[in-house]
Protein backbone atom coordinates (compact mmCIF):
# COMPACT_ATOMS: atom_id res chain seq x y z
CA UNK A 1 0.00 0.00 0.00
CA UNK A 2 1.33 2.96 -0.81
CA UNK A 3 1.74 6.07 1.63
CA UNK A 4 -0.69 8.70 1.76
CA UNK A 5 1.91 11.55 1.92
CA UNK A 6 3.17 9.80 -1.66
CA UNK A 7 1.40 11.95 -4.68
CA UNK A 8 0.66 9.97 -7.37
CA UNK A 9 3.24 10.00 -10.45
CA UNK A 10 2.37 12.33 -13.29
CA UNK A 11 1.91 11.11 -16.60
CA UNK A 12 1.76 14.47 -18.63
CA UNK A 13 4.92 15.45 -19.64
CA UNK A 14 5.13 18.85 -19.92
CA UNK A 15 6.38 20.25 -24.15
CA UNK A 16 9.78 20.81 -24.41
CA UNK A 17 9.44 23.46 -28.26
CA UNK A 18 11.35 21.96 -31.16
CA UNK A 19 14.19 24.11 -32.69
CA UNK A 20 14.89 22.41 -36.15
CA UNK A 21 18.46 23.50 -37.24
CA UNK A 22 18.61 24.45 -40.70
CA UNK A 23 19.70 21.87 -43.21
CA UNK A 24 20.86 21.87 -46.77
CA UNK A 25 19.90 19.13 -49.53
CA UNK A 26 17.28 17.76 -52.34
CA UNK A 27 14.67 17.11 -50.05
CA UNK A 28 14.87 20.62 -48.46
CA UNK A 29 15.02 21.89 -51.21
CA UNK A 30 11.71 20.22 -52.79
CA UNK A 31 10.18 21.41 -50.07
CA UNK A 32 10.84 25.15 -50.39
CA UNK A 33 9.25 24.63 -54.15
CA UNK A 34 6.78 22.93 -52.66
CA UNK A 35 5.77 25.53 -50.25
CA UNK A 36 6.38 28.34 -52.80
CA UNK A 37 4.24 27.26 -55.00
CA UNK A 38 1.39 26.27 -52.61
CA UNK A 39 1.39 29.66 -51.04
CA UNK A 40 1.67 31.63 -54.14
CA UNK A 41 -1.14 29.48 -55.48
CA UNK A 42 -3.19 30.17 -52.10
CA UNK A 43 -2.78 34.02 -51.65
CA UNK A 44 -2.34 34.95 -55.99
CA UNK A 45 -5.95 32.72 -57.15
CA UNK A 46 -8.71 35.23 -55.73
CA UNK A 47 -6.92 37.99 -57.48
CA UNK A 48 -6.83 35.94 -60.89
CA UNK A 49 -9.18 37.46 -63.32
CA UNK A 50 -11.60 35.57 -66.06
CA UNK A 51 -14.00 37.25 -68.15
CA UNK A 52 -16.98 35.08 -68.29
CA UNK A 53 -19.69 37.96 -69.39
CA UNK A 54 -21.19 41.40 -68.93
CA UNK A 55 -23.64 39.46 -66.43
CA UNK A 56 -21.16 36.84 -64.57
CA UNK A 57 -18.20 37.54 -61.87
CA UNK A 58 -15.08 37.86 -63.78
CA UNK A 59 -12.88 35.77 -60.85
CA UNK A 60 -11.12 33.47 -61.89
CA UNK A 61 -11.86 31.11 -58.64
CA UNK A 62 -14.74 31.94 -57.06
CA UNK A 63 -17.32 30.31 -54.57
CA UNK A 64 -20.88 32.16 -54.83
CA UNK A 65 -22.65 31.41 -51.89
CA UNK A 66 -25.69 34.30 -52.56
CA UNK A 67 -25.86 32.76 -55.54
CA UNK A 68 -25.20 29.41 -55.11
CA UNK A 69 -22.53 28.91 -57.84
CA UNK A 70 -19.06 27.67 -58.08
CA UNK A 71 -16.58 29.32 -60.69
CA UNK A 72 -13.82 27.51 -61.57
CA UNK A 73 -12.03 29.18 -64.93
CA UNK A 74 -14.30 28.17 -67.96
CA UNK A 75 -16.34 26.00 -65.48
CA UNK A 76 -19.30 26.98 -63.57
CA UNK A 77 -20.73 24.63 -61.33
CA UNK A 78 -24.49 24.51 -60.03
CA UNK A 79 -25.98 23.62 -56.60
CA UNK A 80 -27.87 20.62 -58.12
CA UNK A 81 -24.42 19.58 -60.02
CA UNK A 82 -22.27 18.68 -56.32
CA UNK A 83 -21.88 15.47 -57.77
CA UNK A 84 -18.64 17.18 -59.46
CA UNK A 85 -17.38 18.34 -56.10
CA UNK A 86 -17.91 15.03 -54.24
CA UNK A 87 -15.98 13.32 -57.46
CA UNK A 88 -13.36 15.84 -56.90
CA UNK A 89 -13.15 14.91 -53.01
CA UNK A 90 -13.46 11.22 -54.35
CA UNK A 91 -10.11 11.85 -56.49
CA UNK A 92 -8.08 14.16 -53.62
CA UNK A 93 -8.88 11.17 -51.30
CA UNK A 94 -8.22 8.17 -53.84
CA UNK A 95 -4.83 10.44 -54.61
CA UNK A 96 -4.01 10.53 -50.46
CA UNK A 97 -4.47 6.85 -50.93
CA UNK A 98 -2.20 6.62 -54.01
CA UNK A 99 0.77 8.03 -52.76
CA UNK A 100 1.13 7.29 -49.34
CA UNK A 101 1.18 3.07 -50.11
CA UNK A 102 3.59 4.26 -52.66
CA UNK A 103 5.66 6.68 -50.55
CA UNK A 104 4.39 7.11 -47.20
CA UNK A 105 2.96 10.12 -45.40
CA UNK A 106 4.29 12.26 -48.98
CA UNK A 107 1.56 14.65 -47.98
CA UNK A 108 2.20 15.35 -44.47
CA UNK A 109 5.66 15.77 -45.05
CA UNK A 110 5.63 18.15 -47.94
CA UNK A 111 2.17 19.14 -48.80
CA UNK A 112 0.04 19.43 -45.86
CA UNK A 113 -1.28 22.91 -44.98
CA UNK A 114 -0.08 22.24 -41.35
CA UNK A 115 3.60 21.54 -42.62
CA UNK A 116 3.68 24.54 -45.18
CA UNK A 117 2.93 27.17 -42.71
CA UNK A 118 4.67 26.01 -39.91
CA UNK A 119 8.09 25.75 -42.34
CA UNK A 120 6.96 29.43 -43.11
CA UNK A 121 7.34 30.20 -39.42
CA UNK A 122 9.87 28.36 -38.57
CA UNK A 123 11.88 30.22 -41.44
CA UNK A 124 10.80 33.44 -40.33
CA UNK A 125 11.76 32.43 -36.62
CA UNK A 126 14.93 31.39 -37.86
CA UNK A 127 15.39 34.84 -39.71
CA UNK A 128 14.76 36.56 -36.61
CA UNK A 129 16.54 35.15 -34.00
CA UNK A 130 19.29 32.85 -35.50
CA UNK A 131 19.73 28.79 -36.04
CA UNK A 132 19.07 26.24 -33.64
CA UNK A 133 21.49 26.45 -31.04
CA UNK A 134 20.58 30.81 -30.64
CA UNK A 135 17.27 30.14 -31.03
CA UNK A 136 17.46 27.29 -28.20
CA UNK A 137 20.04 30.09 -25.81
CA UNK A 138 17.48 32.59 -26.17
CA UNK A 139 14.64 30.18 -25.50
CA UNK A 140 16.39 29.25 -22.05
CA UNK A 141 16.98 32.49 -21.22
CA UNK A 142 15.93 35.30 -19.08
CA UNK A 143 13.47 38.02 -20.04
CA UNK A 144 15.55 40.71 -21.61
CA UNK A 145 15.04 43.99 -23.51
CA UNK A 146 16.97 41.39 -26.50
CA UNK A 147 14.54 38.23 -25.95
CA UNK A 148 11.53 41.00 -25.77
CA UNK A 149 12.72 42.75 -29.04
CA UNK A 150 13.04 39.55 -31.00
CA UNK A 151 9.68 37.84 -29.67
CA UNK A 152 7.87 40.78 -30.17
CA UNK A 153 9.44 40.92 -33.80
CA UNK A 154 8.88 37.53 -34.47
CA UNK A 155 5.36 37.00 -33.09
CA UNK A 156 4.66 40.39 -35.03
CA UNK A 157 5.71 38.83 -38.62
CA UNK A 158 3.59 35.25 -37.47
CA UNK A 159 0.39 37.83 -36.75
CA UNK A 160 1.22 39.35 -40.06
CA UNK A 161 1.27 36.09 -42.04
CA UNK A 162 -1.98 34.66 -40.32
CA UNK A 163 -3.73 37.82 -40.85
CA UNK A 164 -3.11 37.20 -44.61
CA UNK A 165 -3.61 33.83 -44.66
CA UNK A 166 -7.02 34.44 -43.20
CA UNK A 167 -7.44 37.05 -45.14
CA UNK A 168 -6.76 35.19 -48.41
CA UNK A 169 -10.08 32.79 -47.88
CA UNK A 170 -12.42 35.12 -47.59
CA UNK A 171 -11.31 36.46 -51.05
CA UNK A 172 -12.65 33.27 -52.31
CA UNK A 173 -16.15 33.83 -51.75
CA UNK A 174 -16.78 37.04 -53.05
CA UNK A 175 -15.30 39.36 -55.19
CA UNK A 176 -11.45 40.14 -54.05
CA UNK A 177 -11.01 43.63 -54.75
CA UNK A 178 -14.16 45.01 -53.76
CA UNK A 179 -13.98 42.67 -50.76
CA UNK A 180 -10.72 44.24 -49.88
CA UNK A 181 -11.65 47.91 -50.11
CA UNK A 182 -14.92 47.15 -47.98
CA UNK A 183 -12.46 45.38 -45.21
CA UNK A 184 -10.30 48.01 -44.77
CA UNK A 185 -13.12 50.89 -44.67
CA UNK A 186 -15.25 48.59 -42.17
CA UNK A 187 -18.06 47.76 -44.77
CA UNK A 188 -17.28 43.74 -44.98
CA UNK A 189 -20.16 42.07 -43.49
CA UNK A 190 -19.18 40.82 -39.71
CA UNK A 191 -19.26 37.36 -40.69
CA UNK A 192 -16.09 38.45 -43.27
CA UNK A 193 -14.10 39.65 -40.26
CA UNK A 194 -15.33 36.63 -38.11
CA UNK A 195 -13.72 34.53 -40.82
CA UNK A 196 -10.83 36.55 -40.76
CA UNK A 197 -10.26 36.72 -37.01
CA UNK A 198 -10.66 32.76 -36.51
CA UNK A 199 -8.13 31.50 -39.38
CA UNK A 200 -5.97 34.21 -37.74
CA UNK A 201 -5.98 32.77 -34.30
CA UNK A 202 -5.71 28.97 -35.60
CA UNK A 203 -2.70 30.06 -37.95
CA UNK A 204 -0.91 31.79 -35.52
CA UNK A 205 -1.11 28.94 -32.76
CA UNK A 206 -0.39 25.88 -35.05
CA UNK A 207 1.66 27.25 -37.18
CA UNK A 208 3.51 29.73 -34.21
CA UNK A 209 3.72 27.11 -30.63
CA UNK A 210 1.37 24.17 -31.46
CA UNK A 211 3.32 22.91 -34.71
CA UNK A 212 4.17 19.12 -34.13
CA UNK A 213 1.49 18.46 -31.39
CA UNK A 214 -1.63 19.42 -34.33
CA UNK A 215 0.12 16.04 -36.15
CA UNK A 216 0.70 13.91 -33.42
CA UNK A 217 -2.44 14.43 -31.56
CA UNK A 218 -5.08 16.56 -33.38
CA UNK A 219 -4.67 15.00 -36.87
CA UNK A 220 -6.16 11.70 -37.61
CA UNK A 221 -4.00 10.88 -40.57
CA UNK A 222 -1.17 9.40 -38.32
CA UNK A 223 -3.69 6.94 -37.54
CA UNK A 224 -5.25 6.10 -40.85
CA UNK A 225 -1.66 5.72 -42.50
CA UNK A 226 -1.87 2.11 -41.00
CA UNK A 227 -3.89 0.82 -43.52
CA UNK A 228 -2.76 2.18 -46.54
CA UNK A 229 1.09 1.24 -45.93
CA UNK A 230 2.81 -2.58 -46.57
CA UNK A 231 6.07 -4.36 -46.20
CA UNK A 232 6.53 -2.52 -49.82
CA UNK A 233 5.68 0.88 -49.22
CA UNK A 234 8.42 3.70 -49.77
CA UNK A 235 9.49 5.14 -46.00
CA UNK A 236 12.29 6.91 -44.18
CA UNK A 237 14.38 4.06 -42.44
CA UNK A 238 17.84 4.19 -40.58
CA UNK A 239 20.16 1.29 -42.18
CA UNK A 240 21.19 -0.25 -38.51
CA UNK A 241 23.16 -2.77 -40.19
CA UNK A 242 25.40 -0.25 -41.21
CA UNK A 243 25.33 2.18 -38.89
CA UNK A 244 25.38 0.27 -35.58
CA UNK A 245 27.50 0.41 -32.91
CA UNK A 246 27.32 3.77 -33.07
CA UNK A 247 30.38 5.48 -32.29
CA UNK A 248 32.54 8.91 -32.44
CA UNK A 249 34.56 9.12 -35.69
CA UNK A 250 37.88 7.96 -34.91
CA UNK A 251 41.40 7.69 -36.48
CA UNK A 252 43.15 3.91 -36.82
CA UNK A 253 42.06 0.33 -36.28
CA UNK A 254 39.38 1.19 -33.53
CA UNK A 255 37.51 3.16 -36.60
CA UNK A 256 37.29 -0.26 -37.99
CA UNK A 257 34.83 -1.57 -35.05
CA UNK A 258 32.11 1.20 -35.46
CA UNK A 259 29.60 1.40 -38.21
CA UNK A 260 29.10 4.67 -39.46
CA UNK A 261 26.52 6.40 -37.59
CA UNK A 262 28.77 8.41 -35.44
CA UNK A 263 25.73 9.51 -33.07
CA UNK A 264 26.29 13.42 -34.43
CA UNK A 265 22.59 13.75 -33.82
CA UNK A 266 22.00 15.78 -37.05
CA UNK A 267 19.11 13.59 -38.17
CA UNK A 268 17.43 14.60 -35.01
CA UNK A 269 18.33 18.14 -34.79
CA UNK A 270 16.82 18.84 -37.97
CA UNK A 271 13.59 17.22 -37.52
CA UNK A 272 10.48 19.21 -37.15
CA UNK A 273 8.78 16.09 -35.36
CA UNK A 274 11.62 15.77 -32.66
CA UNK A 275 12.23 12.22 -32.93
CA UNK A 276 15.43 10.16 -33.48
CA UNK A 277 14.38 7.88 -36.85
CA UNK A 278 17.37 5.74 -35.83
CA UNK A 279 14.70 4.55 -33.34
CA UNK A 280 12.66 2.77 -35.97
CA UNK A 281 9.67 4.09 -38.02
CA UNK A 282 6.90 6.08 -35.34
CA UNK A 283 3.72 7.76 -35.98
CA UNK A 284 5.13 11.04 -35.60
CA UNK A 285 7.73 10.70 -38.35
CA UNK A 286 6.13 12.89 -41.32
CA UNK A 287 8.45 11.75 -44.21
CA UNK A 288 10.03 14.79 -45.16
CA UNK A 289 13.68 13.72 -45.65
CA UNK A 290 15.17 16.49 -43.87
CA UNK A 291 17.25 13.80 -41.99
CA UNK A 292 18.39 11.96 -44.89
CA UNK A 293 19.76 15.22 -46.04
CA UNK A 294 21.36 15.90 -42.85
CA UNK A 295 22.90 12.72 -42.37
CA UNK A 296 24.05 13.01 -46.51
CA UNK A 297 26.03 15.83 -45.39
CA UNK A 298 27.72 14.57 -42.38
CA UNK A 299 28.36 10.98 -44.35
CA UNK A 300 30.17 13.15 -47.31
CA UNK A 301 32.20 14.84 -44.67
CA UNK A 302 33.73 11.83 -42.95
CA UNK A 303 34.22 9.90 -46.32
CA UNK A 304 31.32 7.33 -45.70
CA UNK A 305 28.84 6.02 -48.67
CA UNK A 306 25.27 8.13 -48.27
CA UNK A 307 22.08 6.89 -47.65
CA UNK A 308 22.60 5.81 -44.17
CA UNK A 309 18.84 7.29 -43.77
CA UNK A 310 17.11 6.85 -47.10
CA UNK A 311 13.72 5.89 -48.33
CA UNK A 312 13.27 1.96 -48.67
CA UNK A 313 10.73 -0.40 -47.80
CA UNK A 314 10.59 -3.04 -45.43
CA UNK A 315 11.29 -5.95 -47.83
CA UNK A 316 14.46 -4.10 -49.11
CA UNK A 317 15.46 -4.07 -45.54
CA UNK A 318 15.32 -8.02 -45.62
CA UNK A 319 17.15 -7.99 -48.79
CA UNK A 320 19.87 -5.55 -47.69
CA UNK A 321 20.70 -7.46 -44.53
CA UNK A 322 20.97 -10.70 -46.34
CA UNK A 323 23.29 -9.17 -48.83
CA UNK A 324 21.14 -9.10 -51.73
CA UNK A 325 20.38 -6.09 -53.80
CA UNK A 326 17.17 -4.41 -53.16
CA UNK A 327 14.02 -3.70 -55.34
CA UNK A 328 13.96 -1.05 -58.19
CA UNK A 329 11.74 2.10 -56.51
CA UNK A 330 9.55 1.74 -59.57
CA UNK A 331 8.83 -1.95 -58.85
CA UNK A 332 7.54 -0.51 -55.53
CA UNK A 333 5.61 2.46 -56.56
CA UNK A 334 3.99 0.35 -59.24
CA UNK A 335 2.69 -2.79 -58.15
CA UNK A 336 -1.09 -4.13 -57.62
CA UNK A 337 -2.54 -2.16 -54.55
CA UNK A 338 -0.97 1.48 -55.98
CA UNK A 339 -2.34 0.52 -59.89
CA UNK A 340 -5.87 -0.30 -58.51
CA UNK A 341 -5.90 3.50 -56.86
CA UNK A 342 -4.26 4.69 -59.93
CA UNK A 343 -7.30 3.23 -62.20
CA UNK A 344 -9.83 4.27 -59.57
CA UNK A 345 -8.54 7.51 -59.44
CA UNK A 346 -8.56 7.96 -63.32
CA UNK A 347 -11.98 6.06 -63.54
CA UNK A 348 -13.60 8.97 -61.18
CA UNK A 349 -11.23 11.55 -62.88
CA UNK A 350 -12.61 10.65 -66.83
CA UNK A 351 -16.29 10.04 -65.62
CA UNK A 352 -16.34 13.83 -64.07
CA UNK A 353 -14.71 15.02 -67.37
CA UNK A 354 -17.41 13.18 -69.78
CA UNK A 355 -19.57 14.22 -67.05
CA UNK A 356 -18.73 17.64 -67.97
CA UNK A 357 -18.90 17.86 -71.79
CA UNK A 358 -21.99 16.07 -71.66
CA UNK A 359 -24.17 18.28 -69.24
CA UNK A 360 -26.43 20.52 -70.81
CA UNK A 361 -26.83 24.24 -71.08
CA UNK A 362 -30.41 24.12 -70.08
CA UNK A 363 -32.05 22.42 -66.88
CA UNK A 364 -35.36 21.71 -66.62
CA UNK A 365 -36.95 20.38 -63.44
CA UNK A 366 -40.83 18.94 -63.51
CA UNK A 367 -43.29 19.05 -60.00
CA UNK A 368 -46.87 17.60 -60.88
CA UNK A 369 -49.00 19.41 -59.14
CA UNK A 370 -50.70 16.71 -56.88
CA UNK A 371 -53.50 18.50 -55.35
CA UNK A 372 -55.81 17.64 -56.75
CA UNK A 373 -53.98 15.27 -59.53
CA UNK A 374 -56.54 15.86 -62.29
CA UNK A 375 -59.55 18.61 -62.80
CA UNK A 376 -62.29 18.04 -65.06
CA UNK A 377 -63.33 20.88 -66.83
CA UNK A 378 -67.29 21.82 -68.04
CA UNK A 379 -67.31 20.19 -71.45
CA UNK A 380 -65.43 16.84 -69.89
CA UNK A 381 -61.51 17.94 -70.79
CA UNK A 382 -59.11 16.05 -68.12
CA UNK A 383 -56.15 18.83 -66.99
CA UNK A 384 -53.32 18.56 -65.17
CA UNK A 385 -50.98 20.63 -63.73
CA UNK A 386 -47.14 21.35 -63.69
CA UNK A 387 -44.64 23.98 -61.85
CA UNK A 388 -41.25 23.43 -64.29
CA UNK A 389 -38.47 25.23 -63.47
CA UNK A 390 -36.00 26.43 -66.19
CA UNK A 391 -32.47 26.65 -65.44
CA UNK A 392 -30.05 28.64 -67.96
CA UNK A 393 -26.59 28.44 -67.26
CA UNK A 394 -25.36 30.10 -70.48
CA UNK A 395 -24.19 34.04 -70.18
CA UNK A 396 -26.99 35.40 -72.51
CA UNK A 397 -31.17 35.63 -71.80
CA UNK A 398 -33.16 32.93 -73.90
CA UNK A 399 -36.19 32.31 -75.05
CA UNK A 400 -36.85 28.56 -74.56
CA UNK A 401 -40.35 26.35 -76.63
CA UNK A 402 -42.06 24.21 -74.26
CA UNK A 403 -43.85 21.05 -75.94
CA UNK A 404 -44.37 17.44 -74.95
CA UNK A 405 -44.28 14.10 -76.62
CA UNK A 406 -46.94 10.81 -75.83
CA UNK A 407 -48.72 8.21 -77.49
CA UNK A 408 -51.78 9.57 -76.20
CA UNK A 409 -53.08 12.82 -77.55
CA UNK A 410 -52.97 15.42 -75.21
CA UNK A 411 -52.10 18.96 -75.61
CA UNK A 412 -50.26 21.89 -73.49
CA UNK A 413 -50.53 25.39 -72.84
CA UNK A 414 -48.71 27.88 -70.57
CA UNK A 415 -50.42 30.10 -67.62
CA UNK A 416 -50.62 33.89 -68.46
CA UNK A 417 -49.78 33.12 -72.12
CA UNK A 418 -51.11 31.87 -75.48
CA UNK A 419 -47.45 31.35 -76.67
CA UNK A 420 -45.82 28.16 -75.56
CA UNK A 421 -42.38 29.58 -74.40
CA UNK A 422 -40.70 31.01 -71.63
CA UNK A 423 -38.37 33.56 -71.32
CA UNK A 424 -35.56 32.52 -69.07
CA UNK A 425 -32.57 35.07 -68.04
CA UNK A 426 -28.98 34.53 -68.06
CA UNK A 427 -27.89 32.44 -65.59
CA UNK A 428 -30.98 32.33 -63.65
CA UNK A 429 -33.85 30.23 -63.00
CA UNK A 430 -37.70 30.57 -64.39
CA UNK A 431 -40.53 28.82 -63.15
CA UNK A 432 -43.71 28.30 -65.00
CA UNK A 433 -46.92 26.96 -64.48
CA UNK A 434 -47.87 24.01 -67.42
CA UNK A 435 -51.09 22.68 -68.18
CA UNK A 436 -51.58 19.82 -70.24
CA UNK A 437 -55.04 18.42 -71.32
CA UNK A 438 -56.77 15.72 -72.71
CA UNK A 439 -60.01 15.33 -74.67
CA UNK A 440 -63.00 14.04 -73.38
CA UNK A 441 -63.25 10.33 -74.11
CA UNK A 442 -59.65 10.28 -75.00
CA UNK A 443 -57.34 7.39 -73.80
CA UNK A 444 -55.57 9.22 -71.59
CA UNK A 445 -58.73 10.79 -70.11
CA UNK A 446 -59.80 7.26 -69.70
CA UNK A 447 -57.10 6.02 -68.40
CA UNK A 448 -54.89 5.93 -64.66
CA UNK A 449 -51.97 6.84 -66.17
CA UNK A 450 -50.51 7.30 -69.25
CA UNK A 451 -46.67 8.46 -69.53
CA UNK A 452 -45.63 11.59 -71.63
CA UNK A 453 -42.81 13.89 -71.59
CA UNK A 454 -42.13 17.24 -71.56
CA UNK A 455 -39.08 19.37 -73.53
CA UNK A 456 -37.74 22.60 -73.37
CA UNK A 457 -35.65 23.91 -76.37
CA UNK A 458 -34.14 27.36 -78.27
CA UNK A 459 -34.99 28.27 -81.66
CA UNK A 460 -32.75 25.92 -83.37
CA UNK A 461 -32.51 23.24 -81.17
CA UNK A 462 -29.17 23.38 -79.90
CA UNK A 463 -30.05 23.30 -76.85
CA UNK A 464 -32.74 20.85 -75.38
CA UNK A 465 -33.49 18.87 -72.72
CA UNK A 466 -36.76 16.78 -71.90
CA UNK A 467 -38.00 15.83 -68.55
CA UNK A 468 -40.59 12.31 -68.35
CA UNK A 469 -43.56 12.73 -65.94
CA UNK A 470 -46.98 11.14 -65.76
CA UNK A 471 -50.45 12.43 -66.71
CA UNK A 472 -53.11 11.40 -64.28
CA UNK A 473 -56.85 10.21 -66.06
CA UNK A 474 -60.16 9.46 -64.10
CA UNK A 475 -59.43 5.66 -64.92
CA UNK A 476 -62.22 3.21 -66.37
Amino acid sequence: MSSPDTEPKSLYAKREPIFPRRVKGAFRNLKWWIMAFTLGLYYITPWLRWDRGPSLPDQAVLVDMANRRFFFLMIEIWPHEFYFVAGLLIMAGLGLFLFTSAAGRVWCGYACPQTVWTDLFILVERWIEGDRNARLRLHRSKWTAEKIRKTATKWTAWLLIAVATGGAWVFYFTDAPTLAVDLVTGQAHFLAYMTILVLTATTFFFGGFFREQICIYACPWPRIQAAMIDEDTLTINYRHWRGEPRGKLQKGEVASTNGDCIDCMACVNVCPMGIDIRDGQQMACITCGLCIDACNDVMDRIGKPRDLIGYMALTDEVAEISGKAPKSVWKHVFRPRTIMYTVLWSGVGIALVVALFLRSSVDLNVTPVRNPTFVTLSDGTIRNTYDIRVLNKLGHDMDLNVSLTSEADLRIALEGTDATTVSVRANEQQTQRVYVFAAPGSEAALSDRTDLRLWVEDGDGTNRIYHDTIFNGKGK
